[in-house]
């Protein structure tokens, strides 16, 4: 509310978004005394990310949007990394898990997005090019894997999870 978040809710279960999410949005709206009448808007991710997660989140808004009349807001995953990044840095380097040696990235400088989100196997010579310019911060589910193959004194990790509100 006007800027601030006053109500939050997170879960670490593993494969628990269909079952959890539409508790939360209630128990937050009645924490609140809102109903959805009092929203302005749904936001939701829309990814890179777990497909069964993008789906239920996807689906849900959908469905709160269609029976509210609210409008539909979406937010990159990437960028919700970045701006829950803190420190100094050059460049950002948001990354979701993809499995083995794979992740889902982007380069940002100064909170913009500079190339295009795209799929990156990684190897020790990944980034090389911004590494060399400066401190560069790869946050997400995907960094820490990165940390033992990366191997420059400018490489910095923080291996953490999207938070919604930081959307």
């Amino acid at each position: 509310e006007d800027g601030a978040v006053t109500a939050y809710r997170e879960s670490s279960a593993p494969k628990a978004h269909a079952s959890l999410t539409a508790v939360f949005i209630q128990e937050m709206l009645e924490e609140r005394g809102l109903n959805l009448a009092d929203c302005d808007a749904v936001c939701v991710s829309m990814g890179p990310g777990s497909y069964t997660g993008l789906r239920v989140g996807v689906s849900t808004a959908k469905g709160l949007c269609f029976g509210s009349g609210k409008p539909l807001l979406a937010v990159g995953t990437l960028d919700t990394l970045v701006a829950q990044a803190s420190g100094d840095y050059r460049y950002i380097i948001p990354m979701v898990d993809a499995r083995r040696m794979e992740v889902y990235t982007a380069v940002f400088e100064n909170g913009r997005q500079i190339t295009e989100t795209a799929p990156a196997i990684i190897d020790e010579n990944s980034f090389a090019e911004y590494l060399e310019q400066g401190p560069c911060l790869f946050i997400g589910d995907g960094a820490g894997k990165c940390a033992d193959v990366i191997r420059h004194p400018d490489a910095h990790f923080s291996q953490c999870h999207p938070k919604a509100s930081s959307m």
